[in-house]
């Protein structure tokens, strides 16, 4: 333990522990806007600088540990000078146009201004803009830009994909794509953990909410919007709202007063994924002789991005049935359009995802199988929907509970927790023991490869009767991912059903997620789907009832020649950009 002093008051401390972390615990926290706890501790913004009795210079308190003795002093007249006018510095290169930023009431850079008193910029004002693909669904503005270096970090560290990198030197210094790459030349997921951990609006989606606007008020078109299950328990976070289902329940009327024709869940979607992907495991598990191994989830389009550019070895090795909303979508294009008499091409298809990858997936080209159209016309993260909900002026707090739409709109536990790591696997494995045995497991048999894993990935084993003993992993993030994959390479490990997602926790602390500065929400949010899960009445996909006359009047049977074109792709029907070479 350490002692020392912070604004008069005295401190016992565990040694190694930051002066921001000590400052904090006196009661006085330190402004910072480039830190985050683990991953970032550069102390690039000089917002955090404090005084010391004794040494000389300003010393930045994210990154410089206590000392017995130490006296510190957090806003003396020269701490407050100093902060000011690196506050100042950074603002007089930073696009401040605040009232038509996505960021605006949720931007650190904003908040420290406002806390800074700062009424006028001294400096001369030199922005900086950049060209950029317009189309792409990650959107980057040098204007906005701190070089807080934060996105380097999360990509670096992360997610191990090394997308961004320092271009210049000195007062030239700019953040950009590395190796001299456009974004669409790069084999980035499209993630977008480094839009979640941008202090600032210089990194954010494509916004999609226009052409959805022209849908809803086009009296010709029948629109169809279809929620995610991690977008449940985050929706309404900035609003206040604690998740649950009666939040789930709010979440639906605030959809219908938008205006949309058809509220629907993508738990449908997910229900009936795991009933082609189990089917489709059971096949080959009891033909292995036949098929790559491991088999890996295919739900999550981050990961497909991935393996396919960085280690296309495995493409064969990933299930060909569709990610949940693409299921939704080709199902919602046929069979839900026969069902109520409407032109498919009269139908848009809209979804509300976690994810910024959603949006390059559904304009990929092979996933156009229902009529020709893409089987998912417009996604919408978390966020541009919450943004839509209060350009409308909807007070979320007061509105009453309505349920999902029939007959795409119900759905089972097992479909709840696709958004949480492990969920996917859970959730399969449930339904491929039904598959296998002809009789239901304990819905909570399968617990072991729920939750955060532990550092690299969780691992089980599970006996199913008739079949033997099935191996599995589950693995989230893309830096873990590839340490998994580099040991199968290896042949370190062996597994025979492999769960990947690409953002860390899962869906639910996707790019696409409300923004929490310093935080990291999945587990939280994943938490919250379990729970979610529990409460459900019916726990395994296989007994969505819908589900089942789904099959009984239109596909037949799972992997079915019908479910099969409707519901299965082509993983070599589109490129990606190669990785660039790897330093050994």
């Amino acid at each position: 333990m350490v002692k020392l002093t912070v604004n008069g008051v005295a401190l016992e401390v565990p040694e190694n522990t930051t002066l921001l972390e000590a400052a904090k615990l006196a009661g006085t926290p330190v402004p910072s806007l480039c830190y985050w706890k683990g991953l970032n501790e550069i102390g690039a913004c000089r917002v955090c600088v404090v005084e010391v009795e004794g040494i000389d210079k300003l010393v930045t308190a994210c990154n410089n540990p206590v000392q017995e003795g130490m006296v510190v002093h957090t806003n003396s007249p020269r701490v407050r000078s100093a902060r000011r006018t690196n506050l100042r510095l950074i603002l007089s290169q930073h696009d401040c146009q605040c009232a038509f930023c996505v960021r605006s009431g949720n931007c650190e850079l904003q908040k420290m201004a406002m806390e800074a008193n700062l009424l006028y910029i001294p400096y001369p004002i030199d922005i900086r803009k950049s060209q950029w693909d317009r189309s792409a669904p990650l959107i980057r503005q040098e204007s906005k830009c701190i070089k807080c270096m934060r996105c380097i970090q999360v990509c670096d560290k992360i997610q191990s994909l090394n997308i961004w990198d320092v271009a210049g030197t000195g007062s030239r210094v700019s953040v950009n794509v590395s190796h001299n790459r456009t974004i669409r030349e790069a084999d980035c997921a499209f993630c977008g953990q480094c839009v979640t951990h941008c202090p600032t609006a210089a990194l954010r989606e494509r916004d999609d909410t226009e052409p959805v606007l022209d849908a809803l008020a086009d009296p010709e078109i029948t629109t169809v919007v279809q929620v995610a299950p991690a977008v449940r328990v985050a929706w309404a976070e900035q609003f206040g709202l604690t998740p649950g289902p009666e939040t789930t329940g709010r979440m639906v009327t605030a959809l219908k007063r938008l205006g949309f024709d058809y509220v629907f869940d993508t738990n449908f979607g997910a229900d009936l994924t795991i009933m082609e992907e189990g089917s489709e495991f059971v096949e080959r598990f009891t033909h292995r002789e036949d098929y790559a191994w491991p088999m890996f989830t295919s739900c999550c389009p981050g990961w497909v991005r991935f393996v396919k550019s960085n280690y296309p070895e495995f493409t064969d090795n990933l299930s060909t049935a569709k990610s949940p909303q693409q299921m939704f979508g080709a199902v919602a294009k046929s069979y839900f359009a026969e069902k109520i008499g409407v032109d498919p091409h009269k139908i848009k298809v809209i979804s509300i995802m976690p994810c910024l990858a959603k949006k390059e997936e559904a304009a990929l080209e092979p996933l156009r199988d229902a009529c020709g159209d893409p089987d998912v016309d417009i996604v919408l993260t978390t966020r541009e929907f919450v943004r839509m909900v209060r350009s409308d002026h909807i007070q979320v707090e007061n509105l009453p509970e309505s349920a999902f739409d029939s007959p795409l709109g119900t759905s089972t536990g097992a479909a709840v927790v696709f958004g949480a790591t492990g969920g996917v696997m859970d959730a399969a494995l449930r339904s491929a023991y039904y598959l296998i045995t002809g009789r239901n497991p304990n819905a909570d048999t399968f617990r072991a490869v729920r939750g955060m894993d532990n550092g690299t990935w969780k691992e089980a084993a599970f006996n199913i009767p008739g079949a033997g003993v099935v191996r599995v992993a589950v693995v989230s993030s893309l830096g873990r991912t590839r340490k998994l994959l580099e040991a199968l390479r290896r042949g370190d490990v062996h597994y025979d059903f492999v769960e990947v997602m690409a953002c860390p926790g899962g869906c639910a602390g996707g790019g696409g997620q409300p923004i929490v500065d310093g935080v990291e929400m999945a587990e939280y949010r994943g938490s919250a789907l379990w729970e979610l899960d529990k409460g459900e009445r019916v726990r395994f996909s296989h007994e969505n009832e819908d589900v089942r006359t789904l099959y009984r009047d239109y596909l037949e049977k799972p992997c079915g020649q019908r479910s099969h074109h409707l519901l299965h792709t082509d993983h070599h029907a589109w490129q990606m950009p190669p990785a660039p070479p790897r330093e050994t």
